[in-house]
């Protein structure tokens, strides 16, 4: 049996899958959990690259935001690259280019060298995360689906939920120099084994129309336009705000400006523009572009403070800081699973719920920062407020998307998706560069004593959280934007 003879048609109706479908399931969500792995497992490595690199607080913001923005960028044209040319060499090309970034990522020797590799990081996992869901959809009908991807949401919970616990535990056990450059080698093995299991068992073939085309000016522009905007946010408290950081915001803002025009100019004369705007003319729609947004801007920017003020400030070690996050972690793989059902029973209620206990969970973050004193502070004190944030992460990670595509027309619901996931990364982006600034920005250590070190930690830390928590508040108003219900409810 070859590759292709074992792919069902996206549109068929049996419930009768093969092994070899279930085994191809597999390697894809291998590749899942090593791209979404690597969204939250270098947040605890983050202050040991700071004193073994002597890295500046703006490259701590890169390494996380550079990956996030790459991420977002390539999603769009990979998929549409994977519907001409198949996603199964798509998602080889890309798992392998994630692989060889991991090793330099863990070889760099320098502040720059990091940076370029983890943003080729983030672009190779852009490039193969796409093809996951497209393959899902070829390779199971839809009777069988639905389990393919519970199975798949499961996955992300658990790599989301663990990266913090496995960076911390790796170095713990390697010491400082060794063990933040093998939280990025851990993938080698990984990557290798997915790879020659790609090779055999992923379905070949292509779906969908092989004229279909990528807007390379648009995608640019709007590259072009987002990291203008970027690298003010994130280099202008390191440089002291001078006056070339206030002409890139501006530079940034037309070129988003110009793209907006361009994808208008793309659509009305029949081209496929990578971001229809045909999809804005649904004020719904915006609206939960815009959540989609705000809440990762607000929720992925968490765990870069308190693993910042964890050892830089309180000076505990890389594991201390990854268990810190385990109450998030169970209270989201908890939410997650809870979340299809209520998602039927309550309809959008699931996402405002879910948005309420973040927001709930971040101002009482925030507040407990702001009023205990850091000697008190530990991971008990924290324990509530980040199990209730978990919680309604969880409720609202899973389902998000559906009520955000659900304001669209079904033949729109396929550009709507590759947008939002966009909008996602995008957003984790920009919350990382803004936080950082915060947390940077308002550090005022007093004396060289540790007493003094962990109140400015505690104080800047706490200045970052009431950001978190202002754009949580925003998200959760957004939600009431969304239908009450998604199409079959």
């Amino acid at each position: 049996m070859t590759a292709e003879s074992a792919q069902p048609t996206a549109s068929g109706t049996g419930s009768v899958v093969t092994r070899r479908a279930w085994n191809a399931l597999i390697v894809l969500l291998i590749g899942m959990f090593m791209a979404l792995l690597d969204t939250t497992i270098v947040n605890v490595a983050l202050p040991t690259i700071r004193t073994t690199l002597d890295a500046s607080e703006a490259t701590l913001s890169w390494i996380i935001s550079g990956y996030a923005l790459a991420f977002g960028l390539a999603l769009i044209p990979a998929g549409r690259i994977g519907d001409r040319i198949g996603h199964k060499w798509v998602f080889f090309t890309g798992l392998a280019l994630f692989t060889i970034a991991s090793f330099f990522c863990g070889l760099a020797q320098n502040d720059l060298q990091l940076i370029i590799s983890r943003v080729l990081q983030g672009l190779a996992g852009g490039v193969f995360v796409p093809a996951v869901t497209a393959l899902i959809q070829l390779m199971f009908p839809l009777k069988v689906r639905g389990k393919a991807f519970a199975i798949m949401g499961a996955v992300i919970g658990v790599s989301t939920a663990i990266g913090p616990i496995l960076g911390g535990f790796i170095i713990e056990w390697f010491g400082d120099e060794n063990g933040w450059r093998l939280v990025f080698w851990v993938n080698l093995p990984i990557g290798v084994i997915a790879l020659v299991a790609a090779a055999i068992l992923l379905p070949g073939g292509r779906e969908g129309s092989a004229k279909a085309g990528t807007d390379l000016v648009g995608l640019a522009l709007l590259s072009g336009g987002l990291v203008a905007l970027l690298v003010p946010l994130i280099e202008g408290e390191d440089q002291g705000w001078p006056l070339w950081i206030f002409v890139t915001l501006v530079a940034g803002a037309l070129l988003i400006v110009a793209f907006a025009f361009w994808e208008v100019r793309v659509d009305r004369r029949g081209g496929s523009a990578l971001v229809p705007p045909r999809l804005f003319t649904h004020p719904a729609f915006t609206g939960g572009v815009v959540l989609a947004l705000v809440y990762f801007a607000a929720f992925t920017s968490i765990f870069f403070t308190i693993s910042i003020l964890w050892q830089a400030g309180l000076g505990h070690s890389a594991l201390e800081s990854g268990i810190v996050s385990v109450p998030f972690a169970i209270g989201s793989i908890i939410g997650a699973t809870q979340s299809d059902r209520l998602a039927r029973l309550l309809g959008r209620n699931v996402l405002v719920g879910g948005t309420a206990l973040v927001a709930i969970g971040l101002i009482w973050l925030w507040l407990e920062l702001l009023l205990v004193p850091p000697a008190d502070l530990t991971n008990w004190v924290l324990l509530a407020p980040l199990l209730i944030a978990g919680l309604g992460n969880g409720l609202f990670i899973a389902p998000n998307a559906q009520f955000i595509v659900a304001t669209v027309e079904r033949s729109e619901a396929g550009a709507a998706s590759g947008v939002i996931g966009v909008m996602q990364r995008i957003g984790a982006a920009i919350g990382i560069a803004v936080i950082g600034s915060v947390l940077f920005g308002t550090l005022n250590v007093s004396g060289p004593s540790p007493a003094a070190l962990a109140d400015a930690f505690t104080s800047s830390s706490a200045a970052a959280l009431a950001v978190s928590a202002g754009l949580a508040v925003v998200a959760f108003l957004l939600v009431f934007a969304l239908p009450r219900r998604t199409a079959g409810e």
